[in-house]
C-alpha cells in the first residue's frame, strides 16, 4: 500500500512518530469506500493497532470490497429470459 510506503520513508529519514498517529493517519486517508470499516474500527477498538496490524486489516478489507463489487457486477449481468410461453407468433392467414 501507499501509506505503508511512506511510513517507510519517514522512518529511514529517522522521523519519529508515535503509532497511534501513524494509524490515526492511515485511516483518515482511506479512499470513501472504507467507510464502514472506519466507523467499525472506532467503534469496537479495544486498544490502538500497530500500523501492520491495520495494513494487515485493511488488506483484508480491499479483498472484500473486490469481492462485493465482483458478486454486484455478477447480478448486473445476470438477467433473467423472458418466459416464452404463451407468447406464440400470430398465424398468418391466405385470405385476399
Amino acid at each position: 500500500m501507499e501509506m505503508r510506503d511512506i511510513v517507510v520513508q519517514l522512518k529511514s529519514l529517522e522521523i519519529e512518530m508515535s503509532e497511534s498517529f501513524l494509524v490515526h493517519f492511515i485511516l483518515n486517508s482511506l479512499p470513501f469506500e472504507y467507510e464502514p470499516f472506519k466507523i467499525s474500527y472506532n467503534t469496537h477498538k479495544e486498544k490502538c493497532l500497530s500500523v501492520n496490524e491495520l495494513l494487515t486489516m485493511c488488506v483484508q478489507e480491499k479483498g472484500r470490497l473486490n469481492q462485493e463489487s465482483i458478486e454486484s457486477a455478477h447480478l448486473v449481468t445476470q438477467e433473467k429470459k423472458p418466459n416464452k410461453k404463451g407468447l406464440l407468433k400470430p398465424k398468418e392467414t391466405n385470405e385476399k
